[in-house]
């Protein structure tokens, strides 16, 4: 597998997590955007959104993007990475795009049961609950538009990742 591996979809779908064991289990290379933006620009995304607002966070979300992808790479993309034409259709045509799929009421609960995982400023400053059911529903389009395979990230970590392999090896078999 050389083409890059795009993970899309909201806020503690658990993209990080899947993405280091995916990477082991092809033997590639893992970035986090969030955290390659984190690392070179020594900013928090809280501090870039304060500074620059969200449209300048947007900015820099993209180029991390592009400044990522590489062959033999998982990528784990920020949450609103999808919200730009430009960068669904960059995911497409580069690589492999899988989303991560799990419903608002889970994906609330894991972000309850580990805050620090989303150290992100609200959008919406309204309670978790209800901002992800309103992220969601805005984004849900958008993700399944971007992606070439949507996988149940209900489950866990290891079935996740092995349904993205077998989702890859059907349609590399193909």
């Amino acid at each position: 597998m050389t083409q890059p591996i795009y993970l899309v979809g909201a806020r503690g779908c658990g993209k990080t997590t899947v993405g280091v064991a995916l990477a082991q289990a092809l033997g590639c290379n893992f970035v986090d955007t969030d955290h390659y933006l984190l690392t070179t620009t020594k900013m928090s995304v809280a501090d870039i959104v304060a500074q620059e607002g969200w449209d300048g966070f947007r900015r820099r979300e993209s180029g991390a993007l592009q400044s990522v992808t590489a062959p033999g790479t998982v990528i784990a993309t920020g949450g609103g990475m999808v919200l730009a034409e430009s960068n669904r259709q960059f995911m497409r045509e580069h690589g492999v795009v899988i989303y991560l799929r799990a419903p608002a009421q889970i994906l609330a609960s894991r972000l309850e049961a580990f805050p620090e995982e989303g150290q992100r400023p609200t959008l919406t400053g309204r309670p978790i609950t209800d901002e992800i059911v309103e992220v969601l529903a805005a984004r849900e389009a958008l993700y399944n538009q971007a992606a070439h395979h949507v996988v149940d990230a209900t489950r866990s970590p290891e079935e996740i990742v092995a349904a993205v392999l077998a989702a890859l090896h059907t349609a590399h078999a193909s």
